[in-house]
């Protein structure tokens, strides 16, 4: 079962998420700021794929991933940026940074999340 870290501070949309990627048979992981995520991806398993966030309390989703593409336990994990931030600067702030993908909350579903989740998992299995 493939695993995923949520990185959202956002209630009702982690809640929606989770429940959803769990329907899909997804293992889900909550993280609702920065620290939290960063928490979560020190102690023992690792994810096999990261949605997260920008606009968090305390540290910013763009410091958090420049933490995990720094941290050489993480740093093949795929990070799937869900932002509402769609300046086309953190867009390219954010591929910069190793985002595999940027998807702008307001614009996609949460089936197309799914999906586009499904095809990263299948591309790149992250080496345990």
């Amino acid at each position: 079962m493939a695993r995923i870290l949520l990185v959202e501070d956002e209630v009702f949309l982690s809640s929606l998420l989770k429940n959803r990627f769990q329907k899909e048979g997804f293992e889900v992981v909550l993280a609702q700021t920065g620290d939290e995520a960063l928490t979560a991806l020190s102690g023992g398993q690792k994810p096999d794929l990261i949605l997260l966030d920008l606009i968090l309390p305390g540290k910013s989703g763009f410091e958090v991933l420049e933490t995990i593409k720094s941290d050489p336990r993480v740093t093949k994990v795929p990070v799937m940026i869900i932002s509402n931030l769609g300046q086309d600067s953190d867009i390219q702030k954010g591929k910069e940074l190793g985002a595999v993908d940027y998807l702008i909350k307001t614009r996609v579903s949460i089936d197309f999340l799914v999906e586009r989740a499904k095809e990263f998992l299948k591309q790149s299995p992250v080496q345990q």
